[in-house]
């Protein structure tokens, strides 16, 4: 071979290496471009997705309206579940609540079921927030009347007692909802305040109107606890007279009251105005007729 053609392979060995350094110095700027590129993508991505989540965040929408305990009639706010307490009373208990200007989910509701909570009849609260729009839904949970209280039959009662035994005065009467509850009459006398009344009394009482209704298969108009050594008991079919009745005796109560089943059917048949029946002895009984 000669010294010619060894140079123009040489050359052209050159001329390769050199397109070949400028193919891959090409390839790396482009890779370079592309991963620059690919960064502020992410970059602005970002950026867009932050900007958004702002303005979702501060979207009105997840916000409640400040007069939203101003009026019950204000469609952020709903008040469920209340038979009781009146629902103005309950808007009353948080009427001076600030509102937050915050997103619904990040307001706090312990001081809006504290206030609540200080109403008498109120057992307990839920607070349910809603998004978009931003509303509360307020579920009451009350307490469960048992027996109602009245000075005499002929007026209506001023109070009752709940399950738990707590006393709820007339600011809530008359109820509004249909309970099976039981009416005493009671004064607040010095010997016998029914202020004073404790669980136990209360479930003696229900105990011994559950006895009676399941004797005289007949629902009890009123226990009239006005006088403790002498009890009457008013049922639709006649009044009955039970004298001293308590917790100590009450199985001797019980067996008198067991003779109901074999003496109402003829009370009913005696064409007579009966006064009362009288239940006081174990043995004797007696029909107390009008003068």
């Amino acid at each position: 071979m000669s010294d010619e053609e060894i140079k123009k392979i040489n050359k052209y060995n050159i001329k390769r290496r050199l397109k070949q350094s400028k193919m891959k110095r090409k390839i790396r700027h482009t890779q370079k471009r592309i991963k620059t590129f690919r960064v502020l993508l992410r970059l602005f991505l970002i950026a867009a997705l932050l900007y958004l989540c702002y303005h979702v965040i501060y979207m009105k929408s997840w916000r409640l309206p400040q007069n939203t305990f101003s009026s019950l009639n204000n469609p952020a706010l709903k008040i469920s579940n209340n038979k009781i307490v009146p629902s103005y009373k309950i808007l009353a208990a948080i009427r001076q609540i600030e509102i937050e200007d915050k997103a619904i989910f990040l307001i706090r509701t312990d001081e809006i079921k504290s206030s609540i909570m200080k109403l008498e009849p109120i057992q307990d609260v839920y607070v349910r927030r809603f998004w978009f729009p931003a509303r509360l839904d307020i579920v009451i949970k009350e307490r469960i009347p048992t027996i109602l209280i009245a000075p005499n039959e002929k007026v209506e009662p001023i109070g009752y007692f709940t399950r738990d035994g707590k006393l709820i005065g007339h600011e809530y009467m008359p109820l509004r909802a249909n309970y099976k509850t039981v009416k005493v009459l009671a004064y607040c006398t010095k010997d016998d305040d029914y202020r004073k009344w404790d669980k136990p009394k209360l479930n003696f009482i229900k105990k011994l109107a559950k006895v009676i209704e399941y004797y005289s298969d007949e629902d009890i108009e009123y226990i009239d606890m006005r006088n403790q050594g002498d009890v009457y008991v008013k049922l639709k079919s006649v009044l009955l007279r039970l004298g001293p009745v308590d917790e100590i005796n009450f199985e001797e109560t019980s067996k008198r009251l067991s003779r109901l089943p074999s003496l109402l059917p003829q009370v009913k048949l005696l064409d007579k105005n009966i006064k009362y029946l009288d239940l006081r002895w174990d043995k004797v009984y007696y029909i107390k007729l009008n003068s």
